[in-house]
Order: C-alpha cells, then sequence, then structure tokens
C-alpha cells in the first residue's frame, strides 16, 4: 500500500473517530464535560462540515489507488471545519477538555498534508 495512502487513511479513521467520539459525549451526557451547550455547538459543526461523510469519502477514494488531487480537496474541506472546532475548543477548554487529546491527533494527522504537499 502506498505510503500516502496510508496517511490518508489513517487521516479518514481518525475524522471518523473524533466525529464519533463527540457524538457520544453528547449523546451519553458524559459528566466529564462541564457544559453540553458547548458540546452541542462542537457537535453541530461536526455535523455541518460532514466530518462523518468526509472520513467516508478519503477511505474510499484511497482504498486502491492515491488521488492526490480530490483527496487534497476533501482536506482542505475538513481543515475549514476543524481550525474553527480548534479555536472554539481552545476559548472554552475548560469545559471541553476531553476534546484536546483526539484534536491534537487530528492536528498532527494534518501537518502530513500541510508540510508534503505545498505548491512549488
Amino acid at each position: 500500500m502506498n505510503f500516502e495512502m496510508q496517511k490518508t487513511n489513517l487521516l479518514a479513521e481518525n475524522i471518523r473517530g473524533f466525529s464519533d467520539f463527540v457524538q457520544k459525549c453528547y449523546r451519553e451526557k458524559s459528566g466529564l464535560i462541564l457544559n453540553h451547550d458547548k458540546l452541542y455547538q462542537v457537535r453541530s459543526w461536526v455535523e455541518e462540515y460532514k466530518f462523518q461523510s468526509l472520513a467516508a469519502e478519503l477511505k474510499r477514494i484511497n482504498m486502491f489507488e492515491w488521488d492526490e488531487k480530490y483527496t487534497l480537496l476533501l482536506v482542505d474541506r475538513f481543515r475549514k471545519g476543524f481550525s474553527i472546532i480548534e479555536r472554539y475548543v481552545e476559548n472554552n477548554s475548560d469545559d471541553l477538555f476531553i476534546l484536546t487529546a483526539r484534536m491534537h491527533t487530528l492536528k498532527n494527522c494534518l501537518n502530513w498534508f500541510r508540510h508534503e504537499h505545498q505548491p512549488k
């Protein structure tokens, strides 16, 4: 398997995992989340930017062959939604600290695409 495909599939798995985690915390009213209204806002952005669909599409298009153009388009779409959520969680870290570890992982995955695929 191509290294680029592996990185993309890893990003897709982490996007799906983050989305599932946000949904689960909201649905189960986790005691670790102090303010569920703030979690609702994160959940709304996850749904608005269609993280589940982006993850599934990234996985689908890179299942057999690396599709750089379409992959980078989808990664940029994810990056837009993620940057909004990232700023919000940073500003409300006291209430949403439980999300920071998964967000850190996603940020590192996004950095793979940022450094290696800059226009020349």
